[in-house]
């Protein structure tokens, strides 16, 4: 785990370690309504930082504004070094070729077969590989979230435990730098949901993955995180590890953990 810190309602603090992302004063709203306001945050390689915030709170836009989905309208959003706003179409395809996206609905094609959905990233990025490359690729993605057994099966064949690991295996195929989960537990059973966090944790320790992830499902933002980060009225309220985090006495972080 890192080492704690916490403040409130202040900017980060440089990491020594590289930051992978470094988003600062970042505003967004739509119309009079002001989602993001002065939204700071770092994230440096290999940890894990957990977006927590009430439904509504801008934890959705802010995803989506560092996968370049939203333009914001003030304010940087550096990932690798560079300003996501400022990238035109390719040059943010490269760049999200470095990043995985874990979609709160999935995302599947159910039109394809599991070995056809983990083999389309590759096309997409028109990845330069063989065929056996690809075929090794999608065993080893379907290898670390243990369906190897699934990869000529249907989506519609799967539970949703089974289909969210078909997705994370998607996702990992690229070996992406930084994953991006969305709301990973939303709709599984708490023992999916476990076992889902818990490969979340696995991977990142295997192959010294950053994540970012969206969650309002208390028991991901206890086992997923090295930081908990607190979206207040569109800014970074408070951020520390969560043990550092449930003994605070702020009224505005407690309301989270009561």
């Amino acid at each position: 785990m890192i080492a704690e810190k916490e403040h409130i309602a202040g900017k980060e603090t440089p990491s020594p370690g590289g930051n992978v992302l470094v988003i600062r004063n970042l505003f967004k709203s739509f119309g009079n309504n002001h989602v993001l306001a002065d939204f700071n945050l770092e994230i440096q390689k290999g940890e894990s930082v957990v977006v927590l915030g009430k439904s509504g709170s801008g934890k959705s836009v802010l995803i989506k504004c560092i996968i370049g989905l939203l333009e914001p309208d003030k304010g940087s959003i550096e990932m690798f070094g560079k300003n996501i706003p400022d990238l035109d179409e390719q040059e943010l395809d490269e760049i999200r070729a470095k990043v995985g996206f874990l979609f709160q609905s999935n995302a599947l094609y159910d039109s394809m077969t599991i070995r056809e959905n983990l083999e389309f990233p590759l096309r997409r990025h028109w990845i330069e590989v063989s065929q056996d490359e690809v075929n090794t690729m999608v065993m080893e993605a379907l290898e670390d979230v243990g369906l190897e057994h699934t990869v000529d099966m249907m989506p519609a064949e799967l539970s949703g435990g089974m289909r969210k690991r078909i997705a994370l295996a998607r996702t990992l195929i690229l070996k992406p730098e930084i994953i991006l989960y969305d709301e990973p537990t939303t709709g599984l059973d708490p023992m999916t949901a476990k076992g889902i966090i818990e490969l979340i944790v696995e991977i990142q320790k295997k192959y010294n993955t950053t994540s970012l992830v969206i969650s309002h499902d208390m028991n991901c933002v206890r086992m997923a995180s090295d930081r908990v980060v607190i979206l207040v009225d569109g800014r970074c309220y408070a951020s520390g590890t969560f043990d550092s985090l449930l003994k605070n006495p702020d009224p505005n972080v407690k309301q989270f953990f009561e």
